[in-house]
């Protein structure tokens, strides 16, 4: 099984930064792209950001220039540097990460629990 555990979520004002973490744990042989999506009442569920293994990232319009994602493969871990917050930037935030197993193979989607952002104005 893998699990993939967030955290840094929480209460700001506008302006301000929060960082997320994403650690994925479990019985894990190799971890290929990881990613932040969002999801804002009422709304569908959005990518925010996603990074390949070898570090190649992209950007929703919206946050480019204001986020910054990175990861630790030592340790089967993302981040999301969140600066000059906005209230539109208030949703849950969701991990995403396609992980291989040692029983299976192949890769599969897993997705954390999600952390909520508020941002307040």
């Amino acid at each position: 099984q893998v699990q993939l555990v967030e955290s840094g979520g929480g209460l700001v004002q506008a302006g301000g930064s929060l960082r997320l973490s994403c650690a994925a744990s479990g019985s894990i042989s190799s971890i290929n792209a990881m990613g932040w999506y969002r999801q804002a009442p009422g709304k569908q569920r959005e990518l925010v950001a996603r990074i390949t293994k070898s570090s190649s990232t992209n950007y929703a319009d919206s946050v480019k220039g204001r986020f910054t994602i990175s990861r630790d493969n030592a340790k089967n871990t993302v981040y999301l540097q969140m600066n000059t917050l906005k209230p539109e930037d208030t949703a849950v935030y969701y991990c995403n990460a396609e992980v291989a197993t040692y029983s299976i193979g192949s890769y599969y989607s897993y997705w954390g629990q999600g952390t909520q952002v508020t941002v307040s104005s």
